[in-house]
């Protein structure tokens, strides 16, 4: 492992503390790079330096900031600074305007991108994912041991840490009394499993989507198994091993991977990014002339310090009425399970369940209610439900936040780190640990005989 965890803890303070945040944006591509400014922030000074090619992605960038900033509720007054032009990374890393890069686009350059901008002295806050093949994981690895000489911040935008019924799955995990310990599983019957199902046509801020059209090129965007399974795979760290270093040449076992194909029309391209016709870049990937195969499904199945888990990920082009991108988790315990559901029966909203291994324990419920007052006194309001499998936990609607709203928590966790000038021991190692597991998951699938469902 490239990059020690005592490496990590002992590296300096950098001088965070006093420094105001200086934002600058590097060539935005996805609609995440405009989240991060939905809110504004304290610390956080509202001139941001946007530098990017021209085109239709920075101008869609600038358009979504435009509309916070003129929103009739509590409009932000972010002052965003474009450069534009074919030189747009050399002049960002030799004006030095800012001193924190957002990043979230194309993937195809993020990683050169993360590793010029820490040498260059930046700190760093960039969407997932950080690395979509193993060449790019390896410059990744450089970087962070850059990152610790230079005394710079590097960390990834985990939205999904943030979501109410993840946070509550895994406080309850924490609970010996209700949880039990986490099975160590099988590959067939693993002890945590996370599926994600997503959609190209979706709205944001009210409005429907328009896609850049690389987003449809795995080459540009990363494969769906080291796109969104970034999120999955971190989930699994977060939730089963909390504060604990994983160590990715010998926490990690993968075991089996796959990847298939979604298929759009040219009639869905078209809708999804407002072009007439596939560009050149894809027409590598059209079958019968008007069919684009996209290479945004994948599985992983694998072993994290002995424990099974298997993550997945799905995309479809549209979802059914009145549904959306949903996720599904479970964590099997000696003395129960902690499932997330989003289906049809949740109205498409994430619903957290706790279901006993022995369902005729009578000293079970009384446990439970006892030790969830630890929980209460977090997370004021949280109650359970009993129904016919074992209880439903209830949640304020207050806590439900919602996936936009996410990426201002990541700020601001970001801008505690940034002001103590480190980050926790764990993050680097782990963060290490979740790009080998996506990247080499990869490689296992294209090597697969079998490649396709």
């Amino acid at each position: 492992m490239n990059i020690s965890s005592k490496a990590q803890s002992s590296a300096k303070k950098t001088n965070a503390a006093s420094d105001k945040v200086r934002l600058v944006t590097l060539d935005p591509g996805h609609f995440h790079a405009a989240l991060v400014q939905k809110a504004m922030y304290k610390e956080v000074d509202p001139t941001v330096y946007v530098y990017a090619p021209g085109g239709p992605d920075v101008q869609q960038h600038i358009d979504k900031i435009n509309a916070y900033n003129s929103r009739s509720d509590d409009p932000t007054k972010w002052q965003e600074e474009v450069y534009t032009g074919n030189d747009f990374l050399e002049k960002m890393l030799g004006q030095k305007k800012g001193n924190v890069v957002v990043m979230a686009g194309n993937n195809k350059k993020k990683t050169e991108y993360i590793f010029k901008a820490i040498n260059a002295g930046f700190n760093v806050l960039a969407d997932k994912p950080m690395a979509i093949d193993k060449k790019n994981f390896e410059l990744l690895k450089s970087a962070f041991g850059v990152a610790a000489k230079r005394n710079v911040l590097v960390y990834d935008i985990m939205t999904e840490r943030y979501e109410i019924t993840t946070i509550l799955q895994r406080e309850l995990s924490l609970l010996p009394q209700v949880f039990g310990q986490l099975e160590k599983g099988t590959p067939e019957n693993p002890a945590v499993t996370k599926e994600s199902v997503h959609h190209f046509y979706k709205y944001v801020s009210g409005s429907v989507l328009q896609r850049p059209p690389w987003f449809m090129d795995v080459t540009q965007e990363g494969e769906g198994i080291v796109d969104v399974t970034t999120h999955l795979v971190d989930l699994v760290q977060w939730e089963c091993f909390p504060g604990k270093i994983i160590d990715y040449t010998k926490d990690i076992k993968l075991t089996s991977a796959r990847r298939w194909a979604t298929d759009i029309s040219s009639s869905q391209f078209n809708a999804l990014t407002k072009l007439n016709a596939f560009p050149d870049y894809l027409k590598k990937n059209v079958v019968k002339d008007s069919i684009l195969n996209v290479y945004s499904n994948g599985e992983i199945n694998y072993e994290i310090k002995g424990v099974h888990a298997k993550v997945s990920v799905r995309w479809a082009y549209k979802a059914p009425k009145g549904a959306g991108d949903t996720h599904y988790s479970i964590m099997r315990g000696t003395k129960a399970n902690l499932i997330i559901r989003q289906g049809a029966d949740q109205n498409y909203k994430p619903a957290l369940y706790i279901e006993p291994i022995d369902g005729n324990d009578a000293s079970y419920a009384n446990a439970l209610e006892e030790q969830l007052k630890s929980i209460q006194a977090k997370y004021p309001g949280v109650g359970i439900e009993k129904n016919a499998a074992g209880w439903k936990v209830t949640i304020p609607e207050k806590y439900n936040e919602g996936h936009e709203s996410h990426f201002a928590r990541v700020m601001e966790k970001f801008l505690q780190y940034y002001k103590e000038g480190r980050l926790p021991v764990w993050e680097v190692p782990n963060m290490i640990a979740k790009y080998y597991t996506t990247t080499a998951a990869l490689q296992m699938a294209m090597q697969a005989k079998n490649s396709s469902q």
